[in-house]
């Protein structure tokens, strides 16, 4: 094999379970050989496709995909202005791509390019709602039965959506929420399951950075008795500064970073031992290269992590994420939203979930694939999700 350049950069845009994903494809002079990449950002998913199109392709056509880091550098200042969630994920897309090929150059799975295996699986989590405790409760149970250890649990959605809402006269539309009695309704739900089944789960809870500082401040110190493994987002990126508060009153174990997109946003919080969990999206952070930089430093800093794995990350995201988890020494779980029959056949070589582990397979690179004709089946629809909208009782504009 002589020398390799990249001859083109394809979006491809699905949605086989109703989440708009996207999905980078580069392809190099070598006809069979090419890499996929998790360029997912939902909510704005034509936009970060443009940024590929527009501007990521003609900057990388050409060039040696074998460079991931010096093309992971300049294409991050290429734009001038950089640390945002469309070019992130634009370039997430290229430089997980460009690891899959380098695995399958070099005829070995991307973790054995990070160092090798740490462990044979990645535990996960999985997300058990319901609208009062004993639905939770059961929720949790059908997992425990299922071999999985650890489990979010939530009432009623993020934010404890379906509390009674008394809104003034011609409140504008929106998702309506009442935080007072959410952070009320959180200590209950707890108490209520740490009753039922004990201590043999490891339970966790996401704020969704829901409630305002002071009454994050305040539910971290009512959850310290029933032992949350983490309790998850509990300020938004704007708050960041009251986590010192968290820290000082409350053991609970924290978790940041869904919503982190900029190094300044989670540098201060891993070296000043403010939180105890990372759990950034991978992809919205420019993907493997910064993430495994961001492993260990959070590593020399007793920091684990807990990478964002929901709906809105491609399973090529999901398989990035577990390359990572199984080579860092640091991995703590992993967010585990589960692949359907129909999102296996548009992505062949989906890993596994086995009694609360998730396997990878032994493939080259990141051991996953996509039938391009059936994803096509299955096209984005460009809408502003509601979810989104969140309003207070009164009708005022609330985060995140």
């Amino acid at each position: 094999m002589g020398e390799i350049a990249i001859r083109d950069v394809k979006t491809i845009l699905t949605a086989p379970e109703g989440i708009n994903l996207v999905v980078v494809k580069v392809e190099t002079s070598e006809p069979d050989l090419y890499g996929l990449g998790c360029a997912t950002f939902t909510q704005r998913y034509l936009t970060v496709a443009n940024a590929i199109e527009h501007y990521l392709r003609p900057f990388l056509i050409g060039k040696d995909p074998q460079r991931i880091e010096d093309i992971w550098q300049t294409a991050m200042v290429s734009s001038y202005w950089r640390n945002g969630p469309v070019l992130n994920n634009a370039l997430s897309g290229i430089d997980m791509a460009l690891w899959d090929i380098k695995g399958k150059l070099a005829g070995l799975p991307v973790y054995q390019l990070l160092g090798g295996k740490c462990r044979e699986a990645a535990a996960v989590y999985r997300h058990a709602d319901g609208q009062d405790e004993r639905e939770v409760e059961e929720n949790v149970r059908k997992f425990m039965e299922q071999g999985v250890r650890y489990i979010r649990c939530q009432l009623g959605g993020y934010g404890g959506r379906g509390h009674a809402i008394r809104s003034p006269d011609n409140a504008l539309p929106g998702a309506y929420y009442d935080p007072d009695a959410y952070a009320r309704s959180v200590p209950r739900l707890f108490e209520h399951l740490r009753a039922a089944i004990g201590f043999e789960a490891e339970l966790l809870h996401d704020v969704h950075e829901r409630v305002s500082p002071i009454e994050a401040v305040r539910l971290a110190k009512q959850l310290e008795p029933y032992r949350l493994y983490f309790l998850e987002d509990p300020l938004s990126p704007e708050q960041l500064d009251w986590l010192a508060a968290i820290r000082s009153q409350s053991a609970t174990p924290i978790a940041m970073g869904e919503l982190f997109t900029h190094p300044r946003e989670w540098t201060p919080l891993i070296t000043g031992s403010l939180i105890d969990f990372i759990r950034v999206h991978v992809s919205a952070i420019g993907g493997l290269t910064p993430a495994r930089k961001l492993a260990a430093l959070c590593e020399a800093f007793g920091v684990r992590t807990a990478w964002h794995g929901p709906g809105d990350v491609s399973p090529v995201g999901h398989a990035a994420n577990l390359h990572l988890d199984l080579s860092v020494s640091n991995f703590g779980v992993q967010e585990w939203y589960g692949f359907s029959e129909r999102i296996r056949e548009v992505f062949p070589g989906c890993p596994e979930l086995r009694n609360g582990y998730a396997y990878l397979n032994d493939r080259p690179g990141l051991g996953i694939d996509i039938d391009e004709a059936l994803a096509a089946r299955y096209p984005c629809v460009n809408r502003i999700p509601g979810w989104t909208l969140a309003r207070l009782p009164d009708g005022t504009s609330a985060r995140p």
